[in-house]
């Protein structure tokens, strides 16, 4: 299933433009290891279940998989073959904004070979480059 937001105040949202890096969000917090957006982009909430399907799969009960990105903005498409004019179209998926630097999944509880294995599977899913990161001691 996957993701949305229960409720939101507007249905259809303006399409925004992606600028500077992540102040927020770009520190691995909760795992050990985490996967970084190297660039800007809209990364599906079909892609996010997809990344987690795999994760999921990889891990098998050892560790802990976080998803440190959320789907709130809609976007929205008329369908094809339809004439100008009678007004925006219809929302046809939910998208995370991921800026530079932003962190989207995290791993805990397993090796650091086995989270770059994992990690590999997942960056094969995502539409924007990635990175492996590990946490910083603090």
């Amino acid at each position: 299933m996957a993701l949305m937001p229960k409720r939101v105040k507007h249905r259809k949202s303006q399409r925004g433009r992606i600028k500077g890096n992540a102040t927020r969000g770009n520190k691995v917090v909760f795992g050990d290891f985490g996967l970084q957006a190297l660039q800007g982009g809209w990364i599906k909430a079909q892609t996010i279940e997809a990344g987690r399907i795999a994760a999921q799969q990889y891990v098998r009960g050892e560790g802990r998989l976080y998803i440190r990105i959320f789907p709130h903005k809609s976007v929205t498409s008329t369908p094809l073959e339809t004439r100008m004019g009678k007004g925006k179209g219809e929302p046809e998926f939910w998208a995370a904004v991921v800026k530079p630097g932003t962190v989207l999944y995290e791993l805990g509880g397993v090796t650091e070979q086995q989270a770059k294995v994992c990690f590999a599977r997942l960056a094969h899913k995502m539409p924007i480059p990635v990175r492996f990161v590990r946490r910083r001691p603090a």
